[in-house]
């Protein structure tokens, strides 16, 4: 899924408080460090982008239902948001270079699980638990990087870090289509997991030797019943969704929403408990009535939520529909990764001065992107790769404008001093807006899908499918534009 690969720049490290570690020592051995908490982030975005284009390959060997499909990718996406604030915080408390190196190990473990898996349902939870060691790991990523090297040599550091950002854009949908096609040693899909295992095992030998310790000064106990509630509370309000087409809708789906929202009030008051009490919660509820960080949460769920979706229905468009293979998908896709590539700079650059108009530009493109293609599609027959790959360009061109800035144009309307929280949160809640756009638009797309004479959906029932996504998506980019317009007008300058 293409979700993680828009946060390129956003603060996935949560909250952060004072250091406590040794002043940053620049050197061959930084680089090394450089090296292995890069590999961590590539890993992480090449798994949750990968998977997309492997899904119809891993239904048909695995015999998964549509429903399962969409929670193999939701799974990790929703853990992973799940994860992030809780393990930035767990850095900060035991030691960054120790959570990275537990995270990476565990990633490797749950990578070879996933590649093992015997039915859908392992499948699935081992991807939660893959998302959940991500959610360990990606957090250290910043605050290594801050104790590695010194001021003036971060930004280098930082700038590598978005350029590794944008080649596992390109990388994952191409790796995963070539991976599947080659079938090596017999394995199809199951590479797409195992390849993380050796490369895995080299990262944790290096990063044993060459990542430098540092944890913050904080003492403030963990929330983990906070997190708790929240993980369990988006879940109850997403599994009658992502169900809807093998349970319907029924008096157990409505039960299950009317759970879901019961326990996000519970998560709300559990937070305000503790914050009226001066501990530090996952999620301080006083942000909210910050103007700009409330519509700044509304503009992050409708932008990222609809990324996933588009490129998983589009994804099986293109191989169950139109017939394609998994390596050809992937060189569908990639002028869309090319797209946000040519334009992320330009973005970041112009970011300080007219980062809301930027943003509403790149969701405006995005939706002039999704209509042209629902154009091209919509008569139900193959348009052929480069009308497809103009619309996905064009969509391309779009999300480098404004995925890379979005958090840092919400956060310019946050005091500093709850700039760390709100980071943390608003990177957490992308992920999450990407699970439940899986989880809506997805449905959507699977239950119009439906049986051709012959018995088996055929090209014009994957494009009358798609068509109706697109429409919707492009509605939603729309909205996102309007609500984008309350955001503050330039992205904030973080100051160390």
């Amino acid at each position: 899924m293409m979700a993680g690969m828009t946060d390129s720049s956003s603060p996935r490290e949560g909250i952060r408080t004072t250091e406590a570690s040794a002043p940053p020592v620049v050197g061959a051995g930084t680089t090394a460090a450089l090296l292995v908490v890069l590999f961590g982030s590539f890993m992480d975005l090449l798994d949750a982008t990968i998977v997309t284009v492997a899904a119809p390959a891993i239904a048909q060997d695995l015999g998964a239902g549509d429903a399962q499909i969409q929670w193999t990718i939701a799974a990790y996406t929703l853990a992973l948001g799940a994860g992030l604030i809780t393990g930035g915080r767990l850095g900060d408390q035991y030691g960054r270079k120790r959570l990275f190196l537990i995270g990476l190990a565990g990633f490797m473990l749950t990578s070879a699980l996933c590649a093992l898996a015997a039915d859908p349902a392992m499948l699935i939870g081992m991807r939660a638990a893959q998302g959940l060691t991500a959610g360990i790991m990606v957090p250290q990523v910043f605050g290594i990087i801050r104790a590695s090297f010194a001021p003036g040599e971060r930004a280098k550091a930082f700038g590598a870090y978005g350029a590794v950002q944008g080649l596992a854009s390109v990388a994952g949908p191409l790796l995963g289509g070539l991976l599947v096609d080659i079938d090596l040693f017999g394995l199809g899909w199951r590479t797409i997991f195992w390849i993380n295992v050796p490369v895995s095992i080299l990262a944790l030998i290096v990063g044993a030797k060459a990542l430098p310790e540092s944890r913050s000064a904080s003492t403030a106990r963990l929330d983990l019943l906070g997190a708790f509630l929240a993980a369990a509370g988006i879940l109850l309000l997403m599994l009658p969704i992502i169900q809807t087409e093998t349970w319907g809708w029924t008096w157990a789906s409505y039960a299950l929403l009317a759970a879901g929202i019961i326990v996000l009030a519970i998560f709300l008051a559990h937070e305000r408990r503790l914050t009226g009490r001066g501990d530090e919660p996952v999620f301080d509820p006083a942000l909210l009535r910050i103007r700009a960080f409330a519509v700044g949460l509304s503009a992050s769920v409708l932008f990222f939520g609809g990324i996933g979706a588009y490129f998983l229905t589009l994804s099986v468009y293109l191989q169950n529909g139109t017939g394609r293979t998994a390596w050809e998908t992937g060189l569908v896709i990639l002028p869309y990764a090319l797209g946000s590539i040519i334009t992320s700079g330009l973005g970041v650059a112009l970011a300080a001065k007219a980062g809301r108009a930027l943003l509403v530009a790149g969701s405006l493109t995005i939706a002039a992107s999704q209509l042209v293609l629902w154009s091209v599609v919509k008569d139900g027959s193959d348009p052929g790769y480069w009308l497809l790959a103009l619309a996905l360009f064009v969509g391309g061109l779009g999300l480098g404008l404004a995925a890379p800035i979005l958090v840092n144009v919400v956060l310019a309307g946050v005091p500093g001093r709850n700039a760390g929280a709100a980071g943390g949160v608003l990177s957490t809640v992308n992920q999450i807006g990407g699970a439940v756009g899986i989880a809506v638009l997805g449905t959507v797309f699977f239950t119009s899908v439906t049986d051709s004479a012959t018995g088996a959906p055929a090209l014009p029932d994957h494009s009358h499918a798609l068509s109706i996504v697109l429409i919707a998506s492009a509605t939603l980019y729309l909205v996102t534009a309007l609500v984008m317009l309350a955001l503050p007008k330039a992205a904030v300058e973080h100051a160390e």
